[in-house]
């Protein structure tokens, strides 16, 4: 069984099929998914999603590349809805320096601020880091997230990045990117102890090979789980068992 720890379910591209897209997850042997709030609007619909669904749990936050746009009415929504039964964890939270739809000062104190909220509700935090890893880094540690943790998601960095971000007790996920020839994380896959290693499709985006340019979706994380049991070269089922394991124990999720 995989679980994806990493899905925006409540997107428009999945409005005609959303059901059968779950069904289909669950037919793939995903046991659970964790669909991401972006800002408080996609937040609702997450939670909306893991009420409806028995294998969907949801995280809430605003992105970096919303953050600007966020009241202070906002993070109340927010911090109400974090105290939500189903919601796993706080994210997607994190640094942008690529889009720099806020400036690199408020985007630090909007994750200052939502790891506050997860270290007052004891719950994980989902990261997102484009062009940002050193500050992404120091604010991880002077805003006191490694007393929850929590996962870097669709991991970019090289390996000097990896080995500060392992010695947290941080989790590394990866997405269908490494299934693509030009992918740069497949000589860090294998760095990755595999008691901190997740799964995610970030769908539905970065389908993998081979359906690369179709929408992606949570089914389609076995091609994922599958280059990276052949690049650590362990079978696809010690694969599956671990990264769940993993997930289970980082988001408190029964399986």
């Amino acid at each position: 069984m995989f679980v994806d720890t990493h899905a925006h379910l409540d997107f428009e591209s999945y409005n005609e099929d959303r059901e059968l897209v779950i069904q289909h997850a669950i037919e793939s042997k995903v046991s659970a998914i964790i669909t991401i709030g972006v800002d408080v609007p996609s937040s609702r619909r997450a939670i909306e999603l893991a009420e409806k669904y028995v294998p969907v749990y949801a995280a809430v936050g605003i992105h970096p590349t919303d953050c600007a746009d966020a009241t202070e009415a906002d993070f109340d929504v927010i911090r109400e809805l974090s105290g939500h039964e189903k919601v796993v964890a706080i994210g997607e939270i994190g640094l942008d320096y690529h889009h720099m739809k806020a400036s690199k000062e408020e985007q630090i104190s909007v994750f200052k601020r939502q790891i506050e909220l997860a270290r007052e509700r004891k719950l994980p935090i989902i990261v997102h880091n484009r062009d940002s890893h050193e500050d992404v880094y120091d604010t991880i540690i002077s805003g006191g997230a490694t007393e929850v943790g929590g996962v870097l998601h669709s991991f970019t960095g090289d390996f000097a990045f990896l080995e500060k971000i392992l010695l947290t007790n941080f989790h590394i996920s990866f997405t269908g990117a490494v299934t693509y020839k030009k992918s740069t994380s497949t000589p860090l896959i294998g760095q990755v102890p595999l008691e901190r290693l997740l799964l995610e499709t970030d769908s539905p985006f970065l389908s993998p090979t081979p359906l690369r340019g179709k929408r992606n979706e949570p089914a389609f994380i076995v091609h994922t789980a599958r280059k990276i049991s052949e690049i650590r070269k362990i079978s696809l089922e010690k694969l599956a068992e671990a990264t769940s394991e993993n997930a289970g124990k980082l988001f408190n999720i029964s399986l």
